[in-house]
């Protein structure tokens, strides 16, 4: 039968072999550390992958390349619209610059003067008010007189068709016509006459009052209103219609064929288009 082997218990630890124990792992010197280092530890479960720069730089990944591509269009586009834009500036202005300087040597050359237009006489028929009360109505006739002054040397004015001559009184139209078309040369004053007619005109009662009452002081004012279109010639070039608008304010002694007329005032005005 085998002997059973029993383990011998170890010796009990005395207390001052623990206090000497603890006092050599006190005075043991510690392990050094190591250094930290420079790069940042990526903390656990991360991965680190190192790409070298030539190919960073060169190979882009593909949604950035498609962005850069975009982007370069996008600015070529705009740079080209913006040297466009300034070449038409700088047309325009040197075009500008040329059509000043060419009116400036005509202006020199022809040595342009505005035409004068006056009223040198109107005979007046059928306009016979009596009494403010009266409501018949009126169909006057009105031979008018014009006088027009061209005092250019080198320009002459061509008077073309459709034409109108108005005259009015206190807003109320009395009669209407048209103007003759001439050519009109330089140096040169025409006189021509135009008959305006009106048909079946009312007037108010407080227009018959003051009609009564100007001819009494032998001061009826009226207006006559000329628009006729004209074309500048110079030497052998014609311009483009350009509208001559005439506005005259005539005071007449009386209403009849031989009214004398006691004042006149007439300004001209130009549309050129």
């Amino acid at each position: 039968m085998a002997d059973r082997v029993h383990p011998r218990d170890s010796p009990p630890v005395s207390g001052e072999s623990q206090t000497t124990s603890s006092q050599e792992a006190a005075v043991a010197p510690k392990p050094p550390q190591p250094p930290p280092s420079e790069k940042p530890v990526p903390p656990p479960g991360a991965y680190v992958i190192k790409i070298p720069k030539d190919q960073v730089y060169r190979v882009p990944p593909p949604e950035n390349a498609r962005r850069y591509d975009r982007y370069t269009r996008q600015k070529n586009r705009r740079c080209r619209c913006c040297c466009c834009f300034c070449w038409i500036i700088g047309l325009i202005f040197v075009l500008l610059v040329f059509l000043g300087i060419a009116a400036g040597i005509l202006y020199l050359v022809f040595r342009p003067k505005a035409p004068n237009y006056s009223i040198d006489g109107i005979a007046i028929k059928g306009i016979n008010v009596t009494s403010p009360s009266s409501t018949a109505a009126i169909s006057p006739e009105f031979d008018v007189t014009v006088r027009a002054d061209n005092p250019n040397k080198k320009i002459g004015i061509r008077y073309e068709t459709d034409s109108s001559a108005e005259i009015f009184y206190n807003d109320v139209r009395l009669c209407n016509g048209a103007l003759p078309a001439f050519y009109q040369p330089s140096n040169n004053v025409t006189v021509f006459e135009t008959v305006l007619r009106g048909n079946g005109i009312q007037l108010r009662s407080e227009d018959r009052r003051a009609l009564l009452e100007a001819q009494t002081k032998r001061e009826v004012p009226l207006t006559v209103k000329l628009r006729a279109p004209v074309k500048i010639k110079v030497g052998s070039v014609k311009t483009w219609k350009i509208t001559v608008k005439v506005d005259c304010d005539v005071t007449v002694d009386k209403l009849t064929a031989q009214a004398k007329i006691m004042s006149r005032h007439c300004n001209y005005r130009v549309n050129l288009w």
